[in-house]
C-alpha cells in the first residue's frame, strides 16, 4: 500500500498548499499513474430485491457478430471530455493516455487483466473522464477493440460525454429485459462500443449482485482487448466493492488539491484484498508534471474543463 499512501500524501500536499493561498501557476490538468497492488472486504448483498434471470442470447458470440446485430450509433463527442478529437496528436492530454495505455500493457504482461474497474472515493474526480479517453487511446491503435460499461447506476454518464443514447443499457440487460447484444452500441467507424447505463432503477446494487453482471463479463469479455468499467465512488456506496471482485483489477482515481487524504484512505481500505493495479492522480498542477521514484505524470486536457 506504499505507493498508494505515496499518492495520497502528494494529493494532500497540493492540496494544502492550494488553500494557503499559494499561486496556481500555469494550470493543466494531468494525471499520475503508479502500478501496485492493493487487498478489501466483502460486501453482504440482500437477496430479497434480485429480479429473475433470463435467459443469455444462445452459442458462442463473435465480435463481428455482436458488430452486425447490436445498435450503431454516430456518436457526438463532447470537445470539452475528448482529448483526441484533436488529428494533432501532441494534443495536450492524448500522448499521456497513451503512456497509461502502454503501462496497463506491461502490467498485463505478469498478470491476467483484461476488464479494468475505474472508481473513486468520492463524486467529481475524474473517474468518467479516464474511463473515456483511456478507451479511446486503445481504439486508436490498430484492430484494437474496447468496451465501455457504464455500471455507474446511479449516476450514469458516459452516455453524455460520447453523445450516446442512455438506454437500452445495463439495467435493461440485469433486469433481464434486453439480452447483451441489445444492449450494445458499436461507434460506426471504430472498435469502441458502449454499454451505456440504462433506465434509472432504485435497486442498483441488488442488481449488480444478482449474477446477470458476472455473466455479461464473461460472456463479453474474450471478443475486446480491454473492458474499462465506470462505477460509482466506493466510499459512499458499495457497488463499486461488488463490481471490484468480478474484475481483473482496479484503478483508483484521486483528484489533487481535492479530495481530503483521508476520504482517499479510506477508499484504499474499502479496495482492500481487490487488484489495485494503480492510482490515478488527477487535476495537478503543471508544476509538478515530472515526479521521480514512485511516479510517472501524465498532463491532459485543459484547465478549464470539468471532470465528471
Amino acid at each position: 500500500m506504499s505507493r498508494i499512501h505515496e499518492a495520497l500524501k502528494k494529493a494532500e500536499q497540493e492540496r494544502a498548499s492550494q488553500q494557503a493561498g499559494e499561486p496556481a501557476g500555469a494550470a493543466a490538468d494531468n494525471l499520475i499513474f503508479s502500478a501496485t497492488t492493493s487487498a478489501a472486504v466483502g460486501v453482504e448483498t440482500d437477496p430479497a430485491a434480485i429480479p429473475p434471470p433470463a435467459p443469455a442470447s444462445p452459442g458462442i458470440l463473435r465480435f463481428d457478430d455482436l458488430r452486425a446485430r447490436c445498435a450503431k450509433v454516430r456518436w457526438r463527442l463532447d470537445p470539452n471530455q475528448n482529448v483526441f478529437l484533436d488529428a494533432d496528436p501532441a494534443t495536450p492530454g492524448a500522448e499521456q493516455f497513451r503512456t497509461l495505455r502502454s503501462r496497463l500493457y506491461q502490467l498485463r504482461a505478469n498478470q491476467p487483466l483484461r476488464t479494468i474497474l475505474v472508481t473513486s472515493s468520492i463524486p467529481g474526480e475524474g473517474k468518467t473522464f479516464i474511463v473515456n479517453n483511456l478507451a479511446q487511446a486503445i481504439v486508436r491503435q490498430p484492430d484494437r477493440r474496447a468496451l465501455i460499461i457504464d455500471a455507474d447506476l446511479r449516476r450514469p454518464r458516459v452516455h453524455l460525454l460520447l453523445g450516446a443514447p442512455a438506454s437500452p443499457g445495463l439495467t435493461e440487460f440485469l433486469r433481464g429485459e434486453a439480452d447483451e447484444v441489445a444492449a450494445v452500441q458499436c461507434g460506426e467507424d471504430s472498435n469502441l462500443c458502449l454499454i451505456p447505463g440504462g433506465n434509472e432503477v432504485t435497486n442498483p446494487s441488488e442488481l449488480l449482485s444478482n449474477g446477470r453482471m458476472k455473466e455479461l463479463l464473461n460472456r463479453l469479455a474474450p471478443l475486446f482487448d480491454w473492458v474499462i468499467l465506470d462505477s460509482p465512488p466506493c466510499v459512499p456506496v458499495a457497488d463499486a466493492s461488488v463490481l471490484a471482485e468480478m474484475c481483473d483489477g482496479v484503478l483508483l482515481v484521486v483528484r489533487s488539491a481535492t479530495t481530503p487524504a483521508e476520504v482517499a484512505q479510506k477508499a484504499a481500505q474499502e479496495l482492500q484484498g481487490r487488484n489495485v493495479v494503480g492510482v490515478v492522480l488527477n487535476a495537478t498542477e503543471k508544476a509538478h508534471l515530472y515526479e521521480t521514484y514512485y511516479y510517472q505524470s501524465y498532463g491532459y486536457g485543459q484547465p478549464s474543463v470539468s471532470r465528471a
